[in-house]
């Protein structure tokens, strides 16, 4: 009966999500005019917890780019990423403004 608790123990404490190499999201995404802008003509984004510099897969609809995580945000409840203006002209979602999108 000890061998099978602790093995149990075992299997509940290692959970399939502790070795996920990415986290996928889905959620809303705005875009914004202003602040840190890429290097000539980079697609970059705003994101809350992942690491500056980390690369993001954004799809919408059957668009789907890369943008460079180079800003904190966004700061509306609701929302899990931030685009700038050429990331956000490059997935189609300027004339929508904010978007449900999916992020790997």
């Amino acid at each position: 009966m000890r061998t099978q608790t602790t093995v149990f123990c075992c299997l509940a404490t290692f959970s399939p999500f502790a070795f996920s190499a990415a986290q996928a999201e889905s959620g809303l995404a705005s875009y914004y005019g202003y602040g840190k802008a890429g290097k000539g003509g980079e697609l970059t984004c705003a994101h809350r917890t992942r690491p500056f510099g980390t690369v993001l897969r954004v799809s919408y609809g059957s668009r789907s780019i890369q943008c460079r995580v180079n800003d904190r945000g966004p700061f509306i409840r609701g929302r899990i990423v931030d685009l700038s203006v050429p990331a956000a002209k490059a997935l189609g979602m300027m004339s929508a403004g904010v978007v449900r999108v999916a992020v790997e």
